[in-house]
């Protein structure tokens, strides 16, 4: 759910904020505050003891509380929803350290935010902040399905635009399951049929306005690329969601653990190497084994390349236990691959 702050306005002028991600029962309704002996209270603190502080950051400018206190605004997001998230509990974990349940969280959240340019979706329809125009809500539903692909939740407060709700069926866990974006089941939108007003953020908040933006879900991934250097994991991008990564013998997984991979400068590029051997391209497959060639590899806009393109192929999404393997030739399902540095 992302939210149009105007009085005051938080965030940049050109882009929707955060408000949370939870889960339903596919009838609208849902539970809350379900583990109040994990309702943690120090949100900054833990996501700091994870040296997660570019989420941090990105959250200060795009997870903003109205009143100026970011801090409780994001507790009060994780006890009400985040302790409901079935695949977060602890005994969901093969080795728990106690909270990393509320990095995965934020970090989901934040990933799917930078897949939702609403901003963008309402610009590129004609739709945009004024403080004379009005639009009809069946216009600005229309903007964001096409964006979207599905159909969503849109919320007035005294006639103003001011939220908007996606809804994904979840296959999988939060940390490495597959979202698919779907119709909503619940609540339906209340905005009136015409003269909605879609304010611009203006005096007493934090607005300004941003020099990057993020893109539709088909064409930009999700999170902070890394440099291919030295050891990190290959994410996997489908669809604008991070969705698995690669494991050793490098074919893409979505239930375990990422393998780690070595990064080599090498030539005008950079060879990887898993535990397996070198990774290589061959007959249009990437594997990694102790007999490879190395394939000298480049890297375009934080993703991998190989001949000049960053998309890969496979038969479908894995899930559960299944394995897909990676190939440069095109097949049902593309996918991308980023560096997260270790």
């Amino acid at each position: 759910t992302q939210f149009w702050d105007i009085s005051p306005s938080t965030g940049p002028s050109d882009s929707w904020t955060i408000h949370g991600l939870w889960p339903d029962h596919c009838d609208g309704t849902y539970d809350s505050n379900c583990d109040t002996s994990r309702a943690y209270t120090n949100i900054t603190d833990i996501l700091k003891s994870f040296d997660k502080t570019d989420l941090l950051d990105y959250m200060n400018s795009y997870w903003l509380d109205e009143d100026g206190d970011n801090e409780s605004f994001w507790e009060h997001e994780w006890g009400k929803h985040g302790t409901c998230i079935s695949t977060l509990e602890p005994s969901c974990y093969t080795d728990y350290t106690p909270t990393q349940e509320v990095p995965d969280f934020f970090q989901k959240t934040v990933d799917l935010f930078k897949t939702l340019d609403s901003y963008t979706a309402l610009a590129n329809a004609g739709i945009t902040p004024s403080s004379s125009k009005t639009y009809t809500s069946a216009a600005i539903l229309a903007a964001l399905k096409t964006s979207f692909g599905y159909e969503v939740v849109i919320q007035c407060s005294s006639g103003a635009l001011d939220a908007i709700w996606y809804s994904y069926d979840v296959r999988g866990s939060i940390q490495t399951g597959t979202f698919v974006p779907t119709d909503p089941d619940g609540s339906k939108s209340n905005c009136a049929d015409s003269g909605v007003k879609y304010l611009p953020k203006s005096g007493g908040g934090t607005g300004t306005t941003t020099t990057t933006t993020t893109t539709s879900p088909t064409s930009t991934p999700t999170g902070t690329p890394g440099t291919f250097s030295g050891t990190g994991y290959l994410n996997a991008i489908t669809g604008g969601v991070q969705t698995g990564c690669l494991i050793s013998a490098g074919t893409w997984y979505t239930s375990g653990t990422c393998a780690t991979y070595t990064a080599a400068a090498s030539g005008s590029g950079f060879t990887l190497k898993s535990s397996k051997g070198p990774c290589g391209i061959s007959s249009s497959a990437f594997t990694c084994a102790s007999g490879n060639t190395a394939t000298v590899f480049t890297a375009s806009g934080g993703l991998l390349s190989y001949n000049g393109g960053t998309t890969f192929y496979a038969e479908a999404v894995p899930s559960g236990s299944t394995q897909e393997a990676i190939s440069t030739s095109s097949k049902s399902v593309s996918v991308s691959f980023q560096w997260e540095s270790l």
